[in-house]
């Protein structure tokens, strides 16, 4: 019996203030919580298309990223299947580019996982430094929590 194998993608450049929260994010997971097998979580940075092999086989993909959706700095934003792809259209950084492809690519070569979710947080500041702005670093535990209760939604206990 093959074990169902969720994916954690964290995206994002981390020398780019709040365009790195998605890989911040995915750190912060993993040091807080006990993943069960079979969830794997990937610092995705800004690789685009070179993450095709880490992609195959996966049942179930959760992406956190930065995201311009137009809400206030530090808003967190759910993005299902369909959407996703919608609201890429509105790059706000070069990796974007990347995993609108890399989801089309996906797609192409039937890969695409029956459950997709982007996790997103509106950054306040896309510019060279290593810090999190106020409100994204205020609300990443949040953002950390929704994406372990959409995992426990998923059947994946996190302890």
């Amino acid at each position: 019996m093959i074990m169902p194998a969720i994916l954690v993608l964290g995206l994002g450049n981390i020398i780019m203030c709040d365009e790195g929260l998605g890989v911040r994010a995915c750190e912060r997971l993993t040091q807080r919580y006990r993943l069960p097998d079979g969830v794997i979580v990937l610092d995705g940075g800004t690789l685009g298309l070179d993450l095709l092999p880490y992609l195959e086989g996966i049942t179930d993909l959760l992406i956190i990223d930065a995201i311009n959706a137009g809400y206030s700095p530090g808003t967190i934003v759910r993005l299902e299947n369909e959407q996703i792809p919608q609201t890429l259209a509105l790059k706000m950084s070069m990796h974007q580019v990347g995993l609108q492809e890399l989801l089309a690519v996906m797609a192409l070569r039937g890969h695409t996982p029956p459950r997709i979710v982007l996790l997103g947080m509106e950054p306040l500041r896309i510019e060279p430094g290593l810090d999190l702005s106020a409100p994204v670093q205020a609300n990443l535990d949040a953002l950390v929590e929704a994406a372990v209760a959409e995992l426990r939604s998923w059947g994946a206990g996190c302890r």
